[in-house]
């Protein structure tokens, strides 16, 4: 299911939350289950799941990626990435200083910053302690989720 369909809304990852809302609201209001003609649940319950989803700027990023990969991907003329040739891991590394680069490649670097301080801080904190590499895992983890966000969107297929 795609929700941006769900909603009404252009498949984009830049809508802004009050476009969302809207979005929502009006078909909560037209299908909701307690409206007088009973609604249209099953509609109600696809615009929920679908609200749920691209609510955050985050999630919409994440749903606009996983349907990227099953959308051809046109991208903006300013943004138009050199065809790479490859398959797999080989052509996800070639591709990945463009897409850092027309990503946001300030937040993505204030987030390895965030990291790699944090990282330090821990392992001076507690050093010789199992839960140090523990913790330290973990932000690198972090990192490389929210990584995804700030890159942009890779070519389609």
């Amino acid at each position: 299911m795609n929700p941006f369909t769900a909603l009404g809304l252009p498949v984009r990852p830049d809508l802004t939350d009050e476009q969302v809302r809207a979005a929502w609201r009006t078909i909560a209001a037209a299908t909701h289950p307690d409206r007088p003609d009973g609604g249209n649940p099953a509609r109600y319950a696809a615009a929920s799941g679908a609200y749920g989803q691209l609510r955050t700027a985050w999630g919409r990023s994440e749903a606009y990626a996983d349907l990227a990969t099953d959308q051809p991907y046109v991208p903006a003329p300013a943004a138009q990435l050199p065809p790479v040739p490859g398959t797999g891991i080989v052509r996800a590394a070639l591709l990945l200083p463009a897409r850092i680069r027309h990503g946001r490649p300030v937040r993505l670097l204030l987030r390895a910053i965030i990291a790699a301080v944090l990282s330090l801080l821990v392992l001076s904190l507690v050093p010789g302690q199992p839960s140090g590499p523990a913790v330290v895992t973990g932000l690198i983890t972090w990192f490389v989720l929210t990584a995804r966000g700030d890159l942009a969107p890779p070519p389609g297929r």
